[in-house]
This record gives C-alpha cells, sequence and structure tokens, in this order.
C-alpha cells in the first residue's frame, strides 16, 4: 500500500523506509515484555486482554484479567456461563457493552467456529465487539498476520512523527492515517517480528509518545519528527471541535430496609446496560410516588447532585434517601411488590458483589454516613449539604473526562 498523496491532511510525509526496523529494534530494548497476555500465542487470552484494554489503564485491567482465567480458562468455559456471573465478574472495569459483547462473542466462536477463533482480520473483525484494529492486535500477536492497527495511542504516533493535519476522528483523516499506518509495516518479518512491531506501536504511544509530555529525547524518531522538529507536540493530533453538549438529568431512589436496599435491572442497552441499579424515574414527581408506592416518604433533601460526563453528554442524577419500614405487613408489602416489579433487595454487602456499577455499595455507604438525614416514615431530618459522593456516580476524573471526550476510538489511552 502506497503512502497518501501530499494533500493538506499529509501536507509532508518524510521518507523513513526504515520506521518498522527503528520500531521493532525500539520495543525489544525498551518495551514491556513481562504482561500477563504477553508470551503466548492463545488466541482466547489474546482477544480478552485486548477487549480489556480498550479504554482502560493496564494497571486496572491486571487483576480482572487474571480473575477471568481462573474462572473462565477457555472460550467454551465463558461461553457457558452465565450473563450474571460474566457481569458481576466485569463490574468496576467500566464500559459494560464490552462484556456483553465479550459473552456473545465467546459464544459465537463456540457455535459457529467449533471452539477455535479464526485467522483473518476480516473473519475476526466480524465478531461481536471485535472492531478492525482489535481484530489486527489479535490476529498479529495469536497468527503472526501481517495487518495493522490503529487505536488512539498510534494515530497519535502517526499525527507527530509525519505531521498528519485534522482531528483523527474525522472520517477523512482517519482513513488517511489507515493507509499511512498499513504503508508502514514491516516487509519480509517473521512472526516475531511482526509481534515486535506491533506491540512497539502499543507500548511507544502508551509510554514514550505520550499525551501530555512526549519523552522527545529519548525517540528514535526525534530527528525526523515533523512535531518534535517544527515544535507542535502539543498541536499534534489535532483536538476535537468543540461542541455544546447536552446535559440530561434523571432521579433515583436509595431505599433502604434494614440492612438491605433496594436495586431494579438496567434495559439492556444504554448506560450501564443490564446491571442492577438503585431504581430510576424520569422526574422528581416519578420517584416520589415510587417511594410511596414502597411505604416510604421522599420528602428528605436529596444528596449532592452527581454529574457524569459522557462523549456525547452530560448527566446529572439527583439521588434521594429514604429510610427503614416500620412494621411487618409493610416490610411484607414491600417485598411483595418488588418482586411483582422485578425488583430484588439486596444486603449493603451483597451488593458490592452484585453486577451494578462499580461503587453501589460507596452509594450506600454514603447514605449510612448521613444517617442522621435518613427519613424514617414520617419523621425526617435535613441531609447534610455535602454527604459523601459514591465512586461510581461521582464526577470522574480529570483523566477519566479525557478519556470520553477526547474524541477517540474506543481504544484511545489503553496499555498506559
Amino acid at each position: 500500500m502506497s503512502v497518501p498523496a501530499s494533500s493538506t491532511v499529509f501536507p509532508r510525509i518524510p521518507t523513513l523506509s526504515d520506521f518498522s526496523v527503528r520500531l521493532i529494534a525500539w520495543q525489544r530494548e525498551h518495551g514491556r515484555h513481562d504482561l500477563p497476555w504477553q508470551n503466548t500465542r492463545d488466541p482466547y487470552r489474546i482477544w480478552l486482554s485486548e477487549i480489556m484494554l480498550q479504554q482502560t489503564q493496564v494497571s486496572t485491567v491486571i487483576p480482572y484479567y487474571a480473575r477471568f482465567l481462573a474462572r473462565f480458562p477457555d472460550v467454551a468455559a465463558l461461553a457457558a456461563a452465565p450473563a450474571d456471573d460474566v457481569m458481576t465478574l466485569w463490574a468496576g472495569l467500566g464500559y459494560y457493552t464490552r462484556a456483553r459483547n465479550l459473552h456473545r462473542c465467546a459464544q459465537v466462536v463456540v457455535e459457529q467456529h467449533g471452539g477455535r477463533f479464526p485467522e483473518s482480520v476480516e473473519a475476526l473483525a466480524e465478531l461481536p465487539g471485535i472492531g478492525r484494529s482489535t481484530a489486527a492486535a489479535i490476529a498479529s500477536f495469536a497468527f503472526g498476520a501481517r495487518a495493522t492497527i490503529l487505536d488512539g495511542n498510534v494515530k497519535r504516533v502517526l499525527a507527530r512523527v509525519f505531521g498528519v493535519e485534522g482531528f483523527p476522528g474525522e472520517k477523512k483523516v482517519e482513513n488517511g492515517m489507515w493507509l499511512l499506518a498499513e504503508s508502514l509495516l514491516p516487509v519480509n518479518a517473521t512472526d516475531d517480528d511482526i509481534s515486535a512491531y506491533t506491540q512497539g506501536l502499543m507500548d511507544f504511544g502508551a509510554t514514550l509518545c505520550a499525551r501530555g509530555k512526549p519523552d522527545c529525547v529519548r525517540c528514535p524518531f526525534a530527528v525526523d519528527c515533523v512535531a518534535n522538529v517544527t515544535g507542535r507536540q502539543r498541536e499534534l493530533p489535532a483536538a476535537r471541535p468543540k461542541k455544546t453538549v447536552p446535559t440530561r438529568r434523571t432521579w433515583m431512589l436509595l431505599l433502604r430496609d434494614g440492612d438491605t436496599v433496594m436495586l431494579e435491572k438496567r434495559p439492556p442497552s444504554g448506560i450501564w446496560g443490564g446491571l442492577w441499579s438503585l431504581p430510576e424515574a424520569a422526574d422528581e414527581a416519578a420517584l416520589v410516588q415510587l417511594a410511596r408506592d414502597f411505604g416510604a416518604t421522599a420528602d428528605v433533601s436529596p444528596l449532592a447532585p452527581l454529574t457524569h460526563v459522557f462523549t456525547h453528554f452530560r448527566l446529572d442524577r439527583g439521588v434521594r434517601p429514604c429510610g427503614d419500614s416500620r412494621g411487618r405487613a409493610r416490610r411484607r408489602h414491600r417485598m411483595d411488590l418488588a418482586e411483582r416489579t422485578g425488583r430484588v433487595w439486596r444486603a449493603r454487602a451483597r451488593a458490592q458483589a452484585a453486577r451494578s456499577p462499580a461503587g453501589l455499595a460507596d452509594l450506600n455507604a454514603g447514605a449510612t454516613a448521613a444517617d442522621a438525614a435518613a427519613c424514617s416514615d414520617a419523621r425526617c431530618r435535613s441531609v447534610p449539604r455535602r454527604p459523601a459522593v459514591p465512586s461510581a456516580f461521582a464526577a470522574p476524573s480529570a483523566r477519566q473526562a479525557a478519556l470520553r471526550t477526547d474524541g477517540s476510538t474506543p481504544m484511545s489511552d489503553r496499555r498506559a
């Protein structure tokens, strides 16, 4: 594949015929070699790590990867597992669509491919949850395929080294980057060379050509890198064009009965799809009515608003705590009504283990810390203005916000 012709997107393409040679040499000396999913050609283990590493740091993935392998040692075991087991082990890793696709992909591999992952990039890309770049990574590591990846780290490397203009999320720019990436693949390379090259792209973008502070002094491309030569490291790659992000609002009910909290299963698609969470309502009036249906009052002040920043919108959540019910008859009514409406009562200690958004137990603990404000039937007191904010429903950190709003693909800052 030839290098893209000169254009406003690719104004100057340096001649780097030895790009792959330099990168492979760098990876073998300075890259990472002892991660749990390395030094294997097992496509199941490689696939599992690739899915987990999408939008997630290596240090976060390692314990999840170990637990998944202990519980599901091969693709057949994962395919046969109940969905609840898969989601429970995934809880806390985020981006839960990945977990549903992971489970479905395992089932497709078993049902349609005899339990063996296909070897071609094209066939791998047809499986649930596997895109073009992930398919190339799996094929490269597992089967030695000569295929290029293009995640967010690689886009950053290409934009800086080759001076690629424009936002990488724009289709025209991305298509040009695919052509460029394919033109840089090593020629007449062994399977080990291909794996080292692919791993080198990942390691180089995650550790040396980092987004905030690239280490240009140690870069093997420093003398040829357009961004380094022209002092444009902070400008390349171009940022996502700014636009107004709409805000949505919803309400959640924290309804407790003794040492239990009521949960409901979220719809299969959308945010935290298929997970157990606190009951939601579209507005405060509906939430108050839901509390009354269960024999509680919701006239206590809500907890501090919780804001989540996603790529395309912001979500504000108001959480209203309600206290214990009194009397056996009312308690039986609550239990029966929950069962009829598909809700469950979970002990606070079990809420954390349930397949629910990470930190649901922390949300309950945060309300417990404000128990002086809890509503107990008709007797309520005011909630402190700043109760503990739960981790799962708190505003994301600066890094998490960046991961969700920088416009990168779902593999943007993996492996960092």
